[in-house]
């Protein structure tokens, strides 16, 4: 398995201190915290949350676009390590057990 990305980490770890505002964030929150540009945001954040790290938590009305845009938070609390540790051996061994069966 390939190493986590630095733009995934950033990512990642931008939604993890916005979500402890109270509310999830939305995508442009967090490529602005994540200081990553939006079209890179998108894409990962989309990867993201098909991998299972990230969820959508609600939706919000924002000035800047004429439908809801989606909040995002984290799906459990994972620290650095853990995100780095996804994509270890464990994972690994997790695909092929299920695989197996």
């Amino acid at each position: 398995m390939r190493p986590v990305g630095e733009i995934r980490q950033a990512l990642i770890q931008a939604a993890h201190d916005l979500a402890h505002s109270g509310r999830g964030a939305t995508l442009a929150e967090i490529a602005d915290r994540a200081c990553v540009g939006r079209q890179a945001a998108r894409v990962q954040v989309s990867n993201i949350r098909r991998a299972g790290a990230l969820r959508i938590v609600g939706e919000r009305r924002v000035e800047y676009r004429n439908r809801p845009v989606a909040e995002y938070a984290p799906a459990k609390v994972l620290s650095l390590e853990d995100v780095q540790a996804m994509a270890g051996p464990a994972v690994l061994s997790n695909c092929m057990q299920s695989w197996t069966r």
